[in-house]
């Protein structure tokens, strides 16, 4: 759909598009997204279900974290452990041409933080 207000409304960059894409784009990281649809999970049950050791479980949350698609929170346990939980955030990803326009777009409006290589 060509100027589907959807697009427009994202106010997606280039950069932020890739990262989301990025985030998205291993296999794990993909079921660690299905492991959380359920809701709220302690990261050591969810390596369990998944199958993955904590270290690389965390990798993947921290990845998925920094694009904005999980969130992680501490809790205190009733002994006083610190307990790290895991929940998605609520997130639409909607992939076209228009979405890739309008990144572009966006580019040309908002400021590059980074240096330019070339």
């Amino acid at each position: 759909m060509k100027g589907d207000s959807r697009t427009r409304r994202t106010g997606l960059t280039t950069d932020r598009l890739l990262e989301l894409l990025t985030a998205l784009g291993h296999p794990q990281r993909l079921r660690v997204i299905a492991g959380l649809a359920g809701g709220k999970v302690h990261v050591s049950e969810l390596a369990r279900r998944l199958g993955l050791s904590r270290p690389l479980l965390y990798l993947h949350l921290d990845r998925l974290e920094k694009a904005g698609l999980v969130v992680g929170e501490l809790e205190l346990s009733a002994d006083g452990k610190a307990m790290k939980f895991f929940s998605l955030a609520p997130f639409d990803v909607y992939l076209n041409v228009d979405t890739i326009l309008s990144a572009f777009q966006a580019d040309q409006t908002t400021p590059d933080l980074r240096e330019d290589p070339e």
